[in-house]
């Protein structure tokens, strides 16, 4: 334990960072990847064998925990690393996404947000203010400022208007927020795919200054292409001491692109939610586990995972759990997309060190174009 929340970086390698993340619940190894806990749980996991996968750190999510169980409850219960049993790093999202996304009868204004509850229809404000003190109840090691998250696609105009307001949301929340030795306040840039407004946004966070920078309002439809495009124009005018945090990615070779282009932190739902979808992560790209071709077949997942379904479980029997519609299977899976994507964190963290990157990024790419191997 540390009560310093310090951010060194050890090595680079063109625009990639290693480096390590002090804080009040433990060291953050970056490049890191953060599996989800929406609601104080990753989904399929204990949190014992969320940290044997090698995650250093666990995302939790505003909007979902105020609603239920609330934040006070919560509190009570000891905080958040206390009631879900890990005591190591947690970040929470500050629950502007979540409004947006969940929620078509909501009302936005200069004040936050109103919205009625998706679980029973309560309605509920969400301020600035009130985002920092939820997250202040659940002891999140890294809080996130509240953030209108813009829609994509958006016209300049409309772009411009979004990020100017969480901007001013922005110096809300770093006014309200209860500043602690070993805890954190990322502040998040947005703007869309526009430069101008990007760079923008960037000066007015850096003004009021953060802990951390988030790239926030990608991965929302634009397409990888147009998603790196933005990351070469914003990450190079963040704050070179400070972590960078790429919101809501994703898929094994945008972890690769993202780190690449400077990010230091990650957090996607897909590795658990395509677990419990029967889709597998592997170095040889995706495997669809309810394939009739993988009914007899004997190979683990992937021949060089250690995970446990890899180590002890046979193709034909994954297989044979989802199409009987058995829990095992969607827990098994999950631990392999969990332990494959920090992995590939772990091979990307050892290739700056070396200063072999790249030659890890070709190699990657190649693997993952080969695909999925028929048995023999």
């Amino acid at each position: 334990m540390t009560n310093a929340f310090e951010f060194n970086i050890t090595a680079t390698d063109g625009a990639a960072r290693r480096g390590t993340l002090k804080t009040a619940h433990g060291e953050i190894r970056t490049p890191a990847f953060m599996p989800v806990g929406t609601a104080a749980t990753v989904k399929g996991m204990t949190p014992e064998a969320v940290r044997e996968t090698g995650a250093d750190i666990l995302l939790g999510n505003t909007y979902h925990l105020m609603l239920r169980p609330g934040s006070e409850r919560v509190r009570r219960l000891g905080g958040l690393h206390k009631f879900m049993n890990w005591e190591r790093p947690i970040l929470t999202d500050s629950g502007g996404f979540q409004v947006m996304s969940l929620n078509e009868l909501r009302k936005i204004d200069e004040n936050g947000v109103t919205f009625k509850s998706h679980i029973d229809g309560q309605r509920f404000e969400l301020t600035p203010e009130r985002s920092m003190q939820i997250q202040n109840d659940l002891d999140a090691t890294i809080t996130m400022a509240f953030d209108e998250c813009t829609p994509y696609p958006a016209t300049e105009e409309v772009a411009a208007s979004s990020m100017r307001r969480s901007m001013r949301w922005a110096e809300r929340s770093r006014e309200a927020y209860e500043q602690r030795a070993g805890y954190g306040l990322f502040g998040i840039v947005q703007g869309s795919t526009y430069e101008d407004l990007r760079l923008e946004s960037i000066a007015a966070l850096t003004g009021i200054g953060f802990e951390g920078y988030a790239v926030g309002g990608l991965a929302v439809g634009e397409g990888q292409a147009e998603m790196f495009r933005t990351l070469e124009f914003t990450t190079p005018a963040l704050p070179q001491d400070k972590p960078r945090y790429l919101m809501g990615v994703g898929k094994p070779d945008d972890l690769v692109g993202g780190v690449m282009r400077g990010i230091d932190m990650f957090d996607c739902v897909l590795p658990t939610r395509s677990g419990r979808n029967a889709q597998g992560f592997t170095r040889y790209g995706t495997v669809n586990i309810r394939n009739a071709r993988h009914a007899d077949d004997p190979r683990p997942l992937d021949e060089r995972c250690a995970c446990p379904a890899c180590r002890n479980y046979s193709r034909g029997y994954l297989h044979h759990l989802f199409k009987a519609k058995e829990m095992l299977g969607s827990m098994l899976l999950t631990w392999h997309n969990l332990h494959y994507y920090q992995e590939v964190m772990a091979g990307m963290r050892g290739a700056i060190e070396d200063g072999r990157l790249a030659d890890f990024a070709l190699d990657f790419f190649a693997m993952q174009a080969q695909g999925d191997i028929e048995p023999v």
